[in-house]
């Protein structure tokens, strides 16, 4: 029996409201992403792109349909539970680094295991492994202010890395990045993906978008069109 996806959504619907006035952001969409896939998401503004990020990073909830996560069902979980499955299984990734200034990358890559009540020791190790698996060794004293732009992203990727979530969740990642640093960012994703690790990664940048192994492209909240391989890179 083969496992199941990572990402299953069925009939997925979103619905804001704000008085009488409706805007349906996502329209009945069907997904599946299997573990290891790498899945770029991509779409114009008001796509239902950013919509989706939030449904697939528990961030919020559908209005309709299922949605689930590893095989869970994450559709009825309260608050807690949910703050649990974003601590453990999903690796945030924002086009803003969000690095404390203050703090060294060492500290920054530990500080969301602090929160999930990860002893110190292991903390250390986990943050100083993910680092080091970014190219980052040299520099976990280093704080944000003296780091590039790519090495900051490649922090916050690090950062996403310790927890070993399920899938890594990048929205935008190169968005505030030169050419440099968002090819640094985007080989060290074709790495991550080499070694097994599930991406999803929501861009607006058909190059960006390019480098993944399968692209969704959305419009008006439904799935337009879902390529793989070769026919994904054209």
């Amino acid at each position: 029996m083969s496992a199941a996806p990572v990402i299953a959504l069925t009939a997925a619907h979103k619905t804001y409201r704000t008085g009488d006035i409706e805007v349906a952001a996502l329209r009945g969409i069907d997904l599946e992403v299997e573990a290891g896939e790498y899945l770029a998401i991509m779409g114009p503004s008001g796509s239902g792109k950013s919509s989706l990020m939030n449904i697939l990073g528990c961030l919020d909830v559908l209005t309709g349909g299922a949605y689930r996560l590893a095989g869970e069902d994450v559709e009825h979980l309260g608050e807690p539970a949910l703050a649990r499955v974003r601590n453990r299984q999903i690796g945030f990734v924002f086009q803003q680094f969000h690095l404390l200034p203050s703090l060294s990358a060492l500290r920054n890559v530990e500080l969301p295991m602090l929160y999930g009540r990860i002893e110190r020791a292991e903390r250390r190790e986990r943050a100083t492994a993910a680092l080091r698996s970014v190219g980052l060794g040299d520099r976990l004293n280093h704080r944000p202010g003296e780091l590039s732009g790519g090495q900051q992203q490649r922090a916050a990727v690090a950062r996403a890395l310790a927890a070993d979530p399920t899938i890594i969740l990048a929205d935008e990642p190169t968005g505030n990045l030169d050419s440099v640093s968002t090819d640094e960012v985007l080989e060290l994703f074709d790495r991550l993906h080499a070694d097994g690790r599930t991406i999803v990664l929501i861009t607006h940048e058909r190059d960006v978008a390019a480098r993944a192994s399968r692209i969704v492209t959305m419009r008006d909240g439904q799935v337009v069109s879902d390529s793989r391989g070769e026919d994904a890179a054209g």
